[in-house]
């Protein structure tokens, strides 16, 4: 559609522009610092940093419904660098000018409702967001974009140069991070770091096909963190983690398109998100702050974060009732089935505490709750919802796991409904599907495989044919013909279908 044609009064604020003025605000000892150079964490005291519109005022400006216009009318631009998280440009990262954006199609994936069949097994009205959709298949694409931009006009302002960006990854970070620096090829370089045999070979396969150096060491994800952060500490590279707060600033786009797909009326909303390094659900609660302030919203809704009990120091953390008695403590991570979940000690854990803190207390009632899930809940509910027809990740299958636990709470309502994170492509974690089907899951898991969920193909090739094809060999004439009768009549009565009549 063409600006022309769009309403008078909403023409002038399709096409954002440069605005507002962004620093890194400390959480620890509130310092501000410019944003020319890439920063992680404070010089001061070693916090981390959140991005900070000093101007955010001017947004409030503008009223509620006017902003709700013009992310409708604007979503129906032809233009690259509004059609992703970008979008959101003013609330996104409004600095930025468009010709730094960097879209690769993130953003806008679908909220499929699930059929009643299941709706009426877990009890609740509820929807799975697709985040497989993006370009690399998981949620991190929506930080990629952001960072990755913001690293474009860095370059474009002459800030930096030949940047090589590092991310450590338990599969989705790496993957999404290659794809974005290699699209900025020559001027961005990528690397990666794995825990070694702790990703799932697709996952694997992703990186080295974007081209980024790939780096496997010992131990598990936080080792690898610690790595990445030296390296960000000690030599000139740009740290892709959600340590970066611009990555965090994309993935705030999750809870804008949200709001604009129940046309910004969130009564009796909740939202379940998996906490890994706690980057994604600091970005939600962020983004919903944000639109709840400028008035495009009106209601906050839940938010129900869901963490494995093999990695689950967020949970222990809010096991205590009484803040002031509170005291963060890492935990030694066990496997998980939800990899990119395994995290013991979130680098985003100030963020939670700050924005929790705040959510509630704007909402005026707790808002925020955080559950716990076993690795057999997840994989089972994983599996029952593909069987229901979705796409869910195992992390997609964390979260109904979860609903089902924050209902047994009683801290979801009959009448709410519910937006599952189904953070990456099933095809991701095809293997441990493949491991519970053929029920050889290590013991560490602690996952059984049930009978009535397991699933494998059957050979067909009735014991009476003697010719088969092969390839190379194909069978003709009557060979071939009696070949389909045999097997299509062992077909039908393995699945018991009868014969039409007259047949």
């Amino acid at each position: 559609m063409k600006l022309q044609d769009f309403p008078k009064d909403i023409q002038p604020h399709l096409i954002p522009r440069p605005s507002g003025r962004l620093i890194y605000r400390c959480l620890g000892c509130n310092r501000e610092y410019g944003i020319e150079k890439l920063l992680y964490t404070c010089p001061a005291c070693g916090q981390v940093l959140l991005l900070e519109d000093l101007e955010f005022d001017r947004l409030k400006a503008v009223p509620g419904a006017t902003w709700r216009r013009i992310f409708d009318f604007r979503r129906m631009l032809n233009i690259p660098s509004v059609k992703g998280v970008y979008l959101f440009h003013e609330f996104v990262g409004p600095v930025i000018p468009l010709n730094a954006v960097v879209y690769l199609g993130e953003g806008h994936t679908p909220v499929i409702e699930a059929n009643d069949r299941l709706q009426e097994q877990v009890g609740f009205r509820f929807y799975f967001k697709n985040e497989g959709q993006n370009p690399s298949a998981s949620f991190k694409d929506r930080g990629m974009a952001s960072a990755l931009s913001y690293i474009r006009y860095l370059i474009q302002q002459g800030h930096v140069s030949d940047v090589l960006a590092v991310c450590a990854s338990t599969g989705d970070t790496s993957a999404s991070a290659a794809l974005y620096a290699a699209y900025l090829q020559p001027d961005v370089k990528s690397s990666v770091l794995l825990p070694h045999k702790k990703v799932t070979p697709q996952q694997l396969a992703q990186p080295l096909g974007s081209g980024a150096v790939v780096f496997e060491i010992p131990g598990v994800f936080d080792d690898c963190m610690k790595v990445v952060e030296s390296l960000s500490e000690n030599y000139n590279v740009a740290l892709l983690n959600s340590k970066n707060a611009w990555r965090i600033l994309g993935q705030e786009s999750y809870s804008y398109e949200i709001a604009q797909w129940f046309d910004y009326d969130l009564e009796d909303k909740v939202i379940v998100v998996p906490i890994g390094n706690a980057g994604n659900i600091t970005a939600i609660i962020n983004g919903f702050l944000k639109f709840y302030d400028t008035g495009i919203i009106e209601t906050l809704p839940k938010i129900i974060g869901v963490q494995s009990g093999h990695a689950d120091p967020v949970y222990r953390y809010y096991l205590e009732p009484d803040e002031a008695k509170r005291r963060f403590s890492p935990v030694h991570v066990k496997p998980s089935v939800a990899q990119a979940a395994m995290i013991g000690n979130p680098v985003s854990m100030p963020r939670v505490i700050h924005l929790v803190r705040t959510y509630n207390e704007k909402a005026r009632m707790q808002k925020v709750f955080v559950v716990q899930v076993t690795e057999q809940e997840i994989m089972d509910w994983q599996l029952i919802a593909n069987r229901n027809g979705h796409v869910a990740c195992t992390h997609g299958g964390e979260c109904l796991a979860g609903l089902v636990r924050a209902g047994q709470n009683g801290w979801i309502q009959k009448q709410e409904s519910v937006v599952l994170d189904s953070t990456a492509h099933a095809l991701k974690f095809s293997g441990f599907q493949d491991m519970y089907f053929e029920d050889r899951f290590p013991k560490e898991y602690e996952v059984t495989s049930r009978p009535e969920l397991v699933n494998s193909p059957r050979l067909v090739c009735p014991a009476d044919l003697k010719q088969i094809p092969e390839p190379g060999r194909p069978l003709s004439g009557e060979a071939l013909e009696r070949y389909v009768q045999r097997v299509a009549a062992e077909i039908a009565g393995i699945l018991g279908l009868k014969r039409k009549s007259g047949g």
